[in-house]
């Protein structure tokens, strides 16, 4: 386990603490629509990140292709019972190096915030270094509230509560944040380190990797498509 990471509840725990079987129960929000209305149809999209494939599964129904990376063996074992033949990659993503470019990259899971400052680098290394000239990343950033409107919870349409219960600065601009996802019939908990960024933060850490955003793609701007520079 990565130091200030941490998941309980039954089944596998990955080294950031997600639960594998947590993550495979998962509900899918708008991002497939996010995504479907940001990439040309039918596109080669590697999915950075993709845990159980809770987003890989409805992009697959969507006709897109996706290569899916992820550490967890645990994780890419529950993608490769999809339907739509998914390609599967175990590696860490800002250590993953494939030889071969897409069109369209995806970091989602707010992960480009990232605490350690070498990993986030490391990640939009990757995207750069995996996307076409003429191609695009897709980034999902933390909400602007994320760190403050706590403790928050949503009832999910899945019969599920999802509640972020706390954000406790441990230095450097960093927080610990902790999640508890309560089922009817169980109860996860994962603790995790992350750095909040604004607006001008993340685009400096965008031009930082050789990218530049392209456009906000939601209201919000949660999810943003970057171009390389």
């Amino acid at each position: 386990m990565r130091e200030g990471y941490e998941g309980t509840g039954p089944g596998a725990i990955t080294p950031d603490g997600c639960a594998v079987e947590l993550y495979a129960r998962l509900s899918v929000g708008e991002e497939p629509d996010v995504i479907a209305g940001a990439v040309p149809s039918g596109a080669h999209i590697l999915e950075l990140g993709s845990g159980a494939g809770r987003v890989t599964r409805p992009l697959l129904a969507r006709g897109f292709r996706v290569t899916a990376v992820d550490e967890s063996a645990e994780m890419l074992a529950k993608v490769a019972e999809l339907d739509g033949g998914v390609r599967t990659v175990r590696s860490p993503i800002e250590k993953l190096d494939l030889e071969e470019r897409f069109g369209v990259v995806m970091l989602a899971s707010f992960l480009v915030h990232n605490g350690d400052v070498a990993v986030r680098r490391g990640l939009l290394r990757t995207c750069r270094n995996h996307v076409t000239d003429d191609g695009c990343v897709l980034i999902q950033r933390e909400g602007a509230d994320y760190h403050t409107n706590l403790p928050r919870e949503r009832v999910d349409p899945g019969g599920y509560t999802i509640r972020i219960v706390s954000a406790d600065p441990v230095g450097d601009g960093v927080n610990e944040v902790r999640a508890e996802y309560v089922f009817p019939d169980a109860v996860w908990t994962q603790t995790f380190r992350a750095r909040p960024l604004t607006t001008a933060q993340f685009e400096e850490a965008l031009a930082e990797a050789g990218l530049k955003v392209d456009t906000y793609l939601t209201d919000d701007g949660t999810w943003v498509r970057a171009v390389p520079v």
